[in-house]
């Protein structure tokens, strides 16, 4: 009998389809990324645009548009799939992806019917590729302390700020800009709007692309927005709701995107130094054959196992409509320190080894790295979570998880708050 390919443990989260998707992902990641890899990492300073045109190819950017634009519908845990498999080979691709996704949030939860009609095609098969501006250099996430801002000259809106670290910054088509567009003193849930920015218009300058620590291939950078005018079409949802464009789509996409980014490069160290310390010649034998490793790896294993889990399960509780709000925060949070542990045991079981780059798990363990900050460090997911836990014993019915705003049923809550995404 024939091994599924598919793991069993996520058997209650995945259908036919789900299983047909992961092993196209599988196969596609072998033939067509793994060859590139090599050269993403010889060239740090490099943006690879290939990689995006092959998974437009594929129609992967539309993965949650619906049909009726041309795109999959294919719900969240598909989205995480493609992730997940993705990012065992090369965590660049994945975030390629998984950066490209986010924005198709805002477009999908805040766009117009126009804005739908013109721009989801268009998404879907790959043709228009886009990014999401909101985090600043000085603020980082603190949506509430944005400096970027949007003035009405009677005629169309002007932008004019800077963004940073903003997802395929430099191969998007179109970037969602928030920008203030009230005076100081208004609560940060009122006081921003979204816009869409076309990349070659007059005043968007990008900040010349460097390499980073890891990632290499995938462009995260600064754009600039100097007295760029904005025509009132291309405002996204209403005047005023851009912190709710953002927390969306940082809630719904980011977090669940980051946490397949981190669970994939989790799986391959694991394998990585399950196959290294299984070869490694040691005593008489091999260095996989003393308790002490096999201690650590019995942990490595059990941590990815965990992770796994988390992840199906948040993303299977989105596509079902459910609050899953504790959900979402606790696999990325808590993904990320599992595989984090489980990369610091692979680089000390690889020993020196680890710092070669002959070795790929240096590869891995550097993109690990970069799953942390992007969508909220570890302290503001569990300081999200500290606070649902504690607004659960005071809840008198009135407030609305974020997780279940995407269905336009509900309205969003009301803040006065610093937030940070």
């Amino acid at each position: 009998m024939s091994m599924p390919t598919t793991p069993t443990t996520l058997d209650r989260f995945l259908t036919p389809a789900h299983r047909a998707l992961w092993e196209a992902v599988d196969d596609f990641a072998a033939q067509e990324i793994q060859p590139r890899v090599e050269h993403m990492e010889n060239a740090p300073d490099h943006v690879d645009r290939e990689v995006a045109r092959l998974l437009a190819g594929r129609r992967w950017f539309g993965v949650t548009v619906p049909e009726a634009f041309g795109g999959m519908e294919a719900g969240h845990v598909a989205k995480t799939i493609l992730i997940h498999r993705l990012a065992r080979v090369s965590g660049a691709t994945a975030a390629i992806l998984q950066a490209g996704l986010i924005p198709i949030a805002a477009l999908l939860h805040y766009g117009t019917e126009d804005q739908h009609t013109a721009l989801l095609p268009r998404v879907a098969d790959g043709r228009t590729l886009m990014s999401i501006a909101v985090t600043e250099p000085d603020q980082g996430g603190h949506i509430g302390g944005m400096a970027t801002g949007a003035e009405w000259n009677g005629k169309a809106w002007v932008l004019t700020g800077i963004k940073a670290h903003v997802g395929n910054s430099h191969i998007a088509d179109l970037h969602v800009v928030v920008a203030r567009t009230s005076p100081a003193g208004t609560r940060t849930s009122r006081a921003l709007t979204a816009f869409l920015v076309r990349e070659d218009q007059r005043g968007v300058t990008l900040v010349r692309h460097s390499g980073r620590l890891g990632l290499r291939g995938f462009s995260y950078g600064q754009i600039t927005f100097d007295r760029v005018r904005i025509a009132p079409t291309d405002v996204l949802g209403e005047v005023g709701q851009g912190f709710e464009v953002a927390q969306s789509s940082s809630i719904l996409y980011g977090r669940p995107n980051l946490t397949a980014v981190s669970l994939g490069l989790h799986e391959t160290a694991v394998a990585l130094t399950a196959r290294y310390v299984s070869n490694r010649p040691r005593y008489e034998g091999k260095l996989a054959d003393l308790s002490v490793i096999r201690d650590r790896i019995g942990r490595m294993s059990s941590r990815v196992l965990m992770a796994k889990i988390l992840a199906y399960h948040a993303v299977d509780m989105l596509d079902r409509g459910l609050p899953c709000d504790d959900e979402l925060l606790t696999a990325k949070a808590l993904g990320h320190d599992l595989a984090s542990e489980s990369g610091d045991d692979a680089m000390q079981l690889h020993a020196a080894n680890g710092l070669d780059e002959d070795f790929p798990l240096q590869r891995f363990w550097r993109d690990m790295q970069t799953t942390y900050a992007p969508a909220g460090t570890g302290e503001v997911q569990r300081r999200r979570l500290a606070e649902n836990l504690l607004r659960k014993e005071e809840d008198v019915g009135t407030r609305i998880p974020w997780s279940v705003l995407h269905s336009g049923r509900a309205q969003p809550p009301v803040t006065d708050e610093p937030v940070s995404v």
